[in-house]
């Protein structure tokens, strides 16, 4: 019932509607429901300006970090 405070009772009644059609009658699938429909939506991404874009891209090269690494002789 305190999910009614927080998001409405409309919410509520849709989330629980929601959960009978999927046939399941529990209150973790209802507030589960209701947690996502508050979730918050997904900003698109900002647009890279064409000068600033890769013309090359780059390439992965772990081998070069092995080279940092002091030589060690084997005993």
């Amino acid at each position: 019932m305190t999910a009614a405070t927080i998001d409405g009772l409309d919410a509520l009644e849709a989330a629980a509607a929601e959960a009978l059609v999927q046939g399941v009658t529990s209150a973790d699938v209802v507030l589960n429901i209701l947690a996502r429909s508050r979730s918050a939506p997904i900003v698109p991404a900002i647009a890279t300006p064409v000068h600033l874009r890769l013309t090359i891209e780059p390439l992965a090269d772990a081998a070069r970090y092995d080279r940092l690494l002091p030589i060690r002789k084997a005993a």
